[in-house]
């Protein structure tokens, strides 16, 4: 490997990794922030939802931005401004000041986030993907599982505010990197133009579904619905949009794959069931078997070092198998963990849903993150990964909405049968992914910029 590619997998893995931790670690200082800036619970839930709704309206235009002004310049711009806003709301006089920085942490968040996917795309021979993307995916595995350990130490050790400062040295260096380092340079891709309206348009649609969602287990069911229509509409608009401009946001050779769309389906109904069957088996330790927040912690291991052991495993059984059995049986083993967790109470079989859970998810993410990327041309792989990453943020927010709506009409069962059969809902996705070997997805001979030769910018 060389050391542009090697340079290129690390940025890709800190980025990746950042993020995750961003996200586990805020839910632990939640309490502890209330408390010492005074405020209400309100305030508190839009330090999240505020991140939320910026990151996943903007995530595809990044992507797009990316493709055309450069994968490698975009995430240096995006890990400086995410290391920066960390150390703001490290520094943050009120909660006020802490859901702004936010906003402007989700802005920058979506910037490097399609770029740890674009960049990959371009150092790397379609042939040579499949194990940065499973060191990928193992190291946001380790880095979601450790969050609530490391937030917790942080805040009993040092405050809230400690937890923040955490991202900004590596966010700053990994920046500084990607902005001053420069690798093989290959031909500017000039014809790449930045479709403003679409961009809005599907930005407002995105927004406001994430909000919606995030309302709709609450009090606020009017303004979900309200949301909802918004979204509804600017989505219709965005798509009439598309048709008639001539130069899309989302390029046909993106949206005419059936392979990328049954990729972007199954991880949509994957990050669904496994945000929504953690949210309420959850709820289910701490609150009807009466276990601490680490103790629930601690019988969730099991689902980290699963998902961290099958995404090298992965990248092997793709190469024999195929995108589409692999899959598929990755999604089967998900739904059959979450039936698992819905009768599960020992602390045997909790462990042992979970790693269930840990091994289909983190197979399934390996597996469409590839289908993605390599279907994809160079020039179009910001986009792309700007998809794939909008689909795990949806995803989410779907499956904690379904989860507590689910829970409090039915109880844990009802919620986690329906949510298992959002898993088998992604397996038939998978019919869509490619049923050849992974080696052989490439199409012969490929040469020029679908050869993968990195960015030099």
């Amino acid at each position: 490997m060389t050391v542009h590619r090697r340079l290129v997998l690390a940025s890709s893995v800190a980025g990746a990794a950042i993020v995750a931790l961003d996200g586990t670690v805020l839910t632990v200082v939640q309490p502890t922030l209330q408390r010492e800036l005074g405020a209400s619970l309100a305030q508190v839930q839009w330090t999240s939802t505020a991140y939320l709704v910026a990151v996943a309206s903007l995530l595809v235009s990044a992507g797009r931005i990316g493709d055309r002004y450069g994968h490698q310049r975009v995430f240096g711009l995006g890990m400086l401004g995410f290391g920066l806003t960390s150390a703001g709301i490290g520094l943050a006089p009120g909660v006020g000041w802490v859901i702004g920085l936010r906003v402007a942490q989700g802005v920058f968040g979506a910037l490097l986030q399609p770029a740890t996917l674009g960049m990959l795309r371009a150092a790397f021979p379609p042939d040579r993907l499949g194990m940065p993307i499973a060191v990928r995916t193992s190291v946001i595995g380790i880095a979601a599982a450790a969050g609530p350990l490391v937030g917790g130490a942080l805040v009993g050790a040092a405050g809230w505010r400690a937890v923040f400062f955490l991202n900004v040295v590596p966010s700053l260096v990994f920046g500084v990197l990607a902005l001053t380092v420069r690798g093989p340079r290959r031909t500017e891709a000039a014809t790449v133009r930045f479709d403003l309206p679409g961009a809005l348009l599907l930005a407002l649609s995105l927004a406001s579904l994430v909000q919606a969602l995030v309302d709709l287990p609450g009090s606020a069911a009017g303004l979900a619905v309200s949301g909802l229509a918004v979204s509804v509409l600017a989505g219709l608009a965005f798509v009439r949009h598309e048709r008639r401009t001539a130069h899309p946001l989302l390029p046909p050779d993106v949206v005419g794959s059936v392979a990328i769309r049954g990729a972007l389906g199954m991880l949509l109904a994957a990050s669904a069931a496994f945000s929504g069957t953690l949210f309420v088996v959850t709820y289910f330790l701490q609150d009807t078997l009466g276990l601490g927040p680490f103790q629930s912690a601690l019988r969730g291991l099991p689902l980290a070092a699963a998902m961290v052991l099958a995404a090298p495993a992965t990248a092997v059984v793709l190469r024999r198998v195929g995108a589409r059995r692999t899959a598929g049986v990755a999604m089967t083993v998900v739904a059959l963990a979450v039936l698992v967790l819905s009768r599960a109470s020992g602390a045997v079989a909790v462990c042992g849903g979970f790693a269930l859970l840990g091994a289909g998810f983190g197979t399934v993410l390996v597996a469409a993150t590839q289908v993605v990327v390599r279907e994809a041309a160079v020039e179009s792989a910001g986009v792309a990964g700007g998809l794939k990453q909008t689909a795990v943020n949806v995803g989410p927010t779907l499956g904690v909405a379904a989860g507590s709506a689910l829970m409090a009409a039915g109880g844990r069962e009802l919620a986690l049968g329906i949510l298992a059969a959002v898993a088998l809902t992604g397996a038939l996705a998978c019919l869509a992914l490619p049923g050849r070997t992974v080696a052989s997805l490439t199409h012969p001979p490929v040469t020029g910029d679908r050869a993968g030769v990195p960015a030099g910018r």
